[in-house]
C-alpha cells in the first residue's frame, strides 16, 4: 500500500469515514476485503465501492462512535501476490 486515508494513528470525527487505500499496482477486487475492528472486538466487514480505481479500494463506514478503531485489510494483485494490514486510528 502506498497510502491510506485515514493515514495509521489518524484522529477522525464521529459519524461516516471515508476510507481509501492505495496501491501501487492493480488489484483483484473481488477477492480484496476489508474489515472494520471496533474496541471491544467486533469486526465488520465492509463492502469496497464497485468504482473504485483498479489500485484502490474506496469504502464508506458508517455511523463511528468515539473510540479505537483498526481497519484490516486484504489484496490480492493481479499478480497473484496477497499484502495484507492494519490501519490503527482514533474517532473523537
Amino acid at each position: 500500500m502506498i497510502k491510506s486515508s485515514p493515514a495509521a494513528d489518524a484522529v477522525m470525527p464521529a459519524g461516516n469515514v471515508p476510507i481509501h487505500l492505495q496501491f501501487n499496482s492493480r488489484i483483484d477486487h473481488d477477492r480484496s476485503k476489508v474489515t472494520l475492528i471496533g474496541a471491544g472486538g467486533t469486526e465488520q466487514r465492509l463492502t469496497p465501492a464497485t468504482d473504485s480505481a483498479p489500485d484502490a479500494l474506496d469504502v464508506e463506514a458508517r455511523a463511528l462512535s468515539p473510540g479505537a478503531w483498526r481497519l484490516r485489510w486484504q489484496v490480492l494483485s493481479v499478480d497473484g501476490h496477497i499484502t495484507r494490514g492494519d490501519i490503527p486510528f482514533t474517532v473523537r
